[in-house]
């Protein structure tokens, strides 16, 4: 017997339903589900559309299609539909990014009409964890970043934004919109920092949140404290604070090929679990 399906742009009254296939994977889902929670599915409010696949009237699999093109619970089927759709909408993101498989597969599919990317990161171990290791001792400095350090934490920001992704986010706005996700961050208590002469010698935020799970991200120690050990003691800070206050999981992705990087967070109680992919423009 064959399968219905079809595929259809979310509205506001789906929401019940896009949550519970965003839940149903809660630490991959992170990113996408705290958007959801807050904004709920209208495009103007979530920054994008929330595309669903149904398959014999169900809700199976989301694509989030905003900045960001984030596949989401999605099988094969799933994603050679949300590639059609999103062919013909013609490309609006700045990346692809999801768990590894679909999102190779969507690439697959896109890049014909989509490439050259900038880069292709086909693997970026995704990892997790519940508790905080008794190896590494927190770095007792290393605290949630005032309002008015604004303009102390901002050159670390866009200094490893731009180390990180290969761009400047100052490019295009200015930086209007990356400044103001850097101080919402900030004011939701959620920006932490190592700060000495007002210099910032370790930083990293807690980025997506959910009562499930939460996801560390923008990691950065300033090029002459690195080989310290601050990027361990300072990460064990600032998951002391991730599992005190905000969620019972804590997961961040890291590039495979930084070594260093992955060693750390294996050391202050990360495992992995899986493997994400991003697709750069």
């Amino acid at each position: 017997m064959l399968t219905q399906t079809t595929t259809r742009v979310l509205e506001p009254s789906d929401l019940g339903a896009a949550l519970a296939v965003l839940e149903s994977e809660p630490v991959a889902n992170a990113f996408v589900t705290s958007r959801v929670q807050i904004a709920g599915l209208d495009p103007w409010r979530l920054g994008g559309e929330m595309w669903g696949w149904y398959a014999d009237g169900r809700l199976r699999s989301l694509c989030y299609s905003g900045a960001n093109l984030v596949p989401i619970c999605a099988g094969p089927e799933a994603v050679r539909a949300f590639a059609d759709r999103a062919r013909r909408a013609g490309r609006r993101c700045s990346s692809i990014v999801g768990p590894a498989g679909p999102t190779a597969q969507l690439w697959r599919l896109l890049e014909p009409g989509w490439g050259p990317a900038r880069e292709v990161r086909a693997n970026q171990p995704l990892m997790v964890t519940e508790s905080q290791s008794a190896d590494i001792e927190p770095d007792p400095l290393v605290r949630r970043v005032r309002k008015d350090e604004m303009d102390v934490l901002m050159p670390a920001c866009v200094a490893m934004f731009t180390e990180e992704v290969g761009i400047s986010p100052l490019a295009g706005d200015g930086g209007l919109l990356y400044q103001a996700r850097v101080a919402e961050l900030i004011a939701a208590g959620r920006s932490f920092a190592r700060i000495e002469d007002g210099k910032v010698v370790f930083k990293a935020e807690i980025g997506a949140t959910t009562s499930q799970a939460c996801q560390i991200q923008g990691v950065w120690v300033a090029p002459e404290f690195r080989g310290r050990g601050h990027s361990e003691t300072g990460m064990a800070a600032v998951l002391r604070y991730a599992l005190a206050d905000v969620a019972p999981v804590v997961s961040l992705y890291v590039n495979d090929y930084n070594t260093p990087a992955r060693k750390a967070y294996r050391r202050i109680g990360f495992r992995e679990t899986g493997a994400f992919m991003s697709v750069l423009f």
